[in-house]
C-alpha cells in the first residue's frame, strides 16, 4: 500500500512538472516561417553557386546578408503578428522575453562577422555563424520543445567542423546552405508539431484537476 501511494505521488509530481513546463513554452515563433527560411537559404545557395559573376567574397557576403534579411523578416514578422494578436493580455510582454534573451548572442555574432570581414577571414564566417546560432538555441531550452536543443547542437557541431576542417571555402556556398536548410527545416517541423493554443487550454484544465488531486 505504501509503495502504491509513493508511486502515485511521484506520478503526480511528474505530471505537475510537465504541465508547468508546458505553460512556460514560448509560442511566438512560427514553424512554417522557419521552414521557409531554410528554403530561402537553399535557393540562395543554388544562385550563389551557379552565377559565376557572384563568385567574389563581397558578393557572396551580400547574398548571405540577403538571406539573413529574408529570414529575419519571416521569423520576426511572424513573431510580431503573434505579439499583436496577444497585446490585450497583460502577460504578453513577459511571454516575449525568450525571444529577447537571445539578442546578445546574435549581436555578438554580428560583431564577430564584421571583425572577420575587416580582417579578410571570409573562410571562417560559416563556422562562426553556425556555432553562434547553435549557441543561441541553448537559450530556448526551457521555453521551446526539447528537440530544438538537438537542432542547436547540430549547428554547433557543423560550425566546429567548418572551423577545423581544412579546405572550407567561403566561395563554396553548399556547406552553409545545406546546414541551414536542414537545421531550419527540422527546427520548423519541431515547432509545428508542438501543442497549439487549444491543447494549452485543455492542459490548464488538466492542471486544475491535478492540483485538486494533489490537495486530496
Amino acid at each position: 500500500m505504501i509503495a502504491n501511494h509513493i508511486h502515485d505521488a511521484l506520478g503526480q509530481v511528474d505530471r505537475i512538472r510537465e504541465l508547468i513546463l508546458e505553460r512556460r513554452r514560448f509560442r511566438g515563433y512560427s514553424g512554417l516561417a522557419r521552414m521557409l527560411g531554410g528554403g530561402v537559404a537553399l535557393v540562395a545557395t543554388l544562385v550563389l553557386d551557379r552565377i559565376d559573376s557572384l563568385h567574389t567574397p563581397l558578393l557572396q557576403l551580400a547574398g548571405w546578408a540577403a538571406v539573413l534579411g529574408a529570414a529575419l523578416l519571416l521569423n520576426y514578422g511572424g513573431l510580431a503578428l503573434w505579439f499583436f494578436r496577444r497585446r490585450a493580455g497583460s502577460s504578453a510582454l513577459d511571454e516575449l522575453r525568450p525571444a529577447l534573451e537571445v539578442v546578445p548572442a546574435l549581436a555578438i555574432g554580428a560583431a564577430l562577422s564584421i571583425a572577420l570581414v575587416l580582417h579578410g577571414q571570409f573562410n571562417l564566417l560559416f563556422g562562426a555563424w553556425m556555432c553562434l546560432y547553435g549557441l543561441a538555441h541553448m537559450g530556448y531550452r526551457h521555453s521551446l520543445p526539447q528537440g530544438i536543443i538537438g537542432v542547436g547542437l547540430f549547428y554547433q557541431a557543423a560550425g566546429l567542423a567548418c572551423l577545423l576542417i581544412p579546405g572550407i571555402n567561403f566561395l563554396n556556398p553548399w556547406p552553409m546552405g545545406l546546414v541551414f536548410f536542414a537545421g531550419e527545416s527540422v527546427g520548423g517541423w519541431i515547432l509545428r508539431s508542438g501543442p497549439d493554443e487549444e491543447s494549452t487550454e485543455s492542459n490548464e484544465t488538466t492542471e486544475e484537476e491535478t492540483d485538486h488531486e494533489a490537495s486530496c
